[in-house]
Order: structure tokens, then C-alpha cells, then sequence
């Protein structure tokens, strides 16, 4: 049976990803965008703005019908809420790409679905903060499909071809001009994070299962480890690279500011560690989330970012990644 499925922008990263593994199934795929980004080949497309007024003119005057539609809105909760309430009783099901950032912080280690959300999230909100507005998101994919018919993908750490962020471009790139790098321990440092396209392939199987509810969406902690990651990198990039380990105290004793400075890595033991990085995922694993070995994952990324020029494209609302090289010989003492 050739599924139907409407995604809700479908250019960029986890879009396109679910896009792509959508046409891979042979199923009849509308991408409803912008027009700032071409979506891949063999698609519908829709043109419009969900912020702007009438901007769902296009879907509202479309006489389609879909199975499921997957929506990845980051912004202000009301958007996915009008969206939602106009495709109720059109489409099967919603899925809405959420994040472990709706958790209340801090989320203790081995935490799974259950664990405490933030407060003050609503369906009607313009935009305030990550966590609220995506967790708003929910509950107006959920008010609008009832929670039966809506699965909210709440995802960790998402790596892989088509990053807009810019994490593993900016490790790739960084140690691809070689020269020694700092490299933040401890080696062992376990990760835990999801391909895009096993994202996708998890997300279109769960919806085409009939699954809803909520679902954290990420590896088994230790999947990976910063040493396995950067190996991967220096190895795909031509292994001119010195990664020089430097222990998480000489690492913030810098003032240098994990996640974002040195993208990836936390300190062991730390909150953040705790929260992103220590999940309990036997939901998902149990309804067959299935993750590639990293190396795959950094390999593939690797031979996108250089088809791109070695430049990745990147999200104007996200804070720029990346250490200063000065700050970095500084720390290494060269």
C-alpha cells in the first residue's frame, strides 16, 4: 500500500532526511515550504508561510488527503496549533518532531519518557524559550489529533548529512586543516545522539505502526564515545590531525563553554552530561529504533559537507558552534 505523507517543510535537515526516506519507500510524498530551499526530486510541492496571515492557503485550498504528516516547527507553539487544527480530520496522524528539551531540568541520569516537563508551555504561545515552545508544540499537535493519533519524537543529539547546526561539520573541518588539535576528554566520554536518516526511518515505521505517545529518540548511552568520534573524523579527513586529550578540568579552567565552544562534548558527571547523554531508550528500542556505527555517520557527513564546498549551511536562530584558534593554541601551549 503506497503510504501518503505530508511534510511540513522537507528542505533542511531532519526534513529532508524524512523526506528522503519517504521517497525511498516509494510513498507519494507533499512538501509544504518556503520556496527558500529546493526539496529533493520526485516530491509535491506546496508553497507557503506558516507565520505569515494566510500563509496555509495552499494546504487549506489543497482537496489532499494524507496518511500522516510530520511537522519539525521550532518556533512559536501556535504555529504547529493552526496548522494541526487545519489538517485534523484530513490526515491520520501527526508527528511532531519534539527534543528532550522539554524535560525539566535538571533530568536526572536514567531518566526515561516519565520524567518531569517544563511548566508553562502552551499550545497558543508565540515564542519564548526552546524547551516551552517545543513542548508547546506538542500539546497542539496533541489538543488537535488527541494522543492516540499523535507521536510526539522527543530527540537527543541529532548528527549527521545535511547538519544545519553545524557540530560535526565544525569538528570535521577543524580537523581536516590538521595541525594539533584539542581534543576535550576523557577519551572514554560516553555519547548518545541519533543519525538523521535513522530518525527518519524510525519516524515514518512508528507512525506507519500506528504508534503515539511520546518516544525519546536517541542511541543507548555509550553508543559512542568522544574518542570514537573524533577518531572517525581524523580518519575520514586524511588522518592529519594531532588530537591532543586535554582533561575536562584544564578544558573549563579556560573558559571554554562545552556544547557550544567545543560542540559535542560535556564534562563528565555534569548535569548537562546527565541530561543528554544518560537516557533510558528501551521505548524506542523496543518498537525497533536501530542506529549505524559512527563511523558511517561521520564518514557520510563528511562527503556532504565537501560536496558543499566544505561549507554546511546553517540555521540563522541557532548560536554559531566552535572554538576560537586562539583560544585553542592557547590551551595546548603552542
Amino acid at each position: 500500500m503506497t503510504r501518503r505523507l505530508l511534510m511540513l517543510g522537507g528542505t533542511e535537515f531532519v526534513g529532508r532526511a524524512v523526506v528522503e526516506a519517504g521517497l525511498g519507500r516509494g510513498w507519494e510524498v507533499t512538501v509544504f515550504h518556503r520556496g527558500r530551499h529546493e526539496p529533493p526530486a520526485g516530491v509535491r510541492t506546496l508553497l507557503g508561510d506558516r507565520t505569515a496571515p494566510d500563509g496555509l492557503a495552499a494546504l487549506a485550498g489543497s482537496a489532499d488527503e494524507w496518511d500522516l504528516v510530520v511537522d519539525t516547527w521550532s518556533g512559536a507553539p501556535r504555529v504547529v496549533r493552526d496548522s494541526a487544527r487545519l489538517l485534523a480530520g484530513r490526515v491520520s496522524r501527526y508527528v511532531y518532531v519534539s527534543s528532550c528539551s522539554v524535560y525539566a531540568w535538571p533530568r536526572e541520569a536514567g531518566s526515561d519518557e516519565g520524567a518531569p516537563v517544563v511548566d508553562g508551555a502552551s499550545p497558543d504561545a508565540e515564542a519564548t524559550d526552546y524547551a516551552r515552545d517545543k513542548r508547546g508544540g506538542e500539546l497542539a499537535a496533541t489538543d488537535a489529533f488527541g494522543p492516540e493519533n499523535s507521536l510526539l519524537v522527543r530527540c537527543g543529539l541529532i548528527l549527521g548529512p545535511y547538519e544545519n547546526i553545524g557540530r560535526l561539520p565544525w569538528w570535521l573541518n577543524r580537523i581536516a586543516a590538521g595541525g594539533p588539535v584539542l581534543a576535550p576528554g576523557p577519551r572514554e566520554l560516553p555519547l548518545q545522539y541519533i543519525d538523521v536518516r535513522d530518525l527518519a526511518e524510525w519516524t515514518l515505521s512508528a507512525a506507519e505502526a500506528g504508534l503515539g505517545g511520546a518516544y525519546d529518540l536517541v542511541s543507548t548511552p555509550g553508543h559512542s564515545t568522544m574518542g570514537a568520534l573524533l577518531d572517525a573524523c581524523a580518519e575520514v579527513t586524511g588522518g592529519r590531525a594531532e588530537l591532543r586529550w586535554t582533561d575536562p578540568e584544564t578544558v573549563l579552567a579556560a573558559g571554554i563553554e562545552p556544547w557550544t565552544q567545543l560542540p559535542v562534548w560535556v564534562p563528565p558527571a555534569s548535569e548537562l552530561h546527565a541530561a543528554v547523554y544518560a537516557m533510558d531508550v528501551s521505548r524506542a528500542l523496543g518498537t525497533g529504533l536501530r542506529c549505524r556505527p559512527v563511523r558511517a555517520t561521520v564518514a557520510d557527513t563528511w562527503e556532504w559537507l565537501r560536496s558543499h564546498g566544505g561549507t554546511a549551511p546553517l540555521r540563522p536562530d541557532r548560536p554559531a558552534v566552535g572554538l576560537d584558534p586562539a583560544v585553542e593554541a592557547k590551551v595546548l601551549g603552542i
